[in-house]
């Protein structure tokens, strides 16, 4: 059986909270949500820095202007694009 645990933190993430079960979201359970937003501009940049540490690429690249162009891109995305 189960035996409650103090202390225990479950994290759970989905891109489709449309589609979770409402029994989920009961109290005791996943009854806090945190929506993580897409990214500005800034963060887009930093994001893109990261992941282009990674990759060999001509001096010319500017994550700046790469972030410009990206709007609505999610740090997947942007992974991705850099990848």
């Amino acid at each position: 059986g189960f035996e409650g645990n103090e202390g225990i933190i479950v994290i759970a993430a989905t891109n489709r909270p449309d589609v979770l079960d409402p029994a989920l979201l009961r109290p005791g359970r996943f009854d806090r949500q945190v929506v993580v937003g897409l990214p500005d501009v800034r963060g887009r940049e930093q994001i893109l820095k990261v992941h282009m540490r990674r990759v060999p690429l001509a001096p010319d690249i500017d994550a700046a202007i790469i972030a410009r162009g990206t709007p609505g891109f999610s740090g997947a995305d942007l992974a991705n694009l850099v990848n």
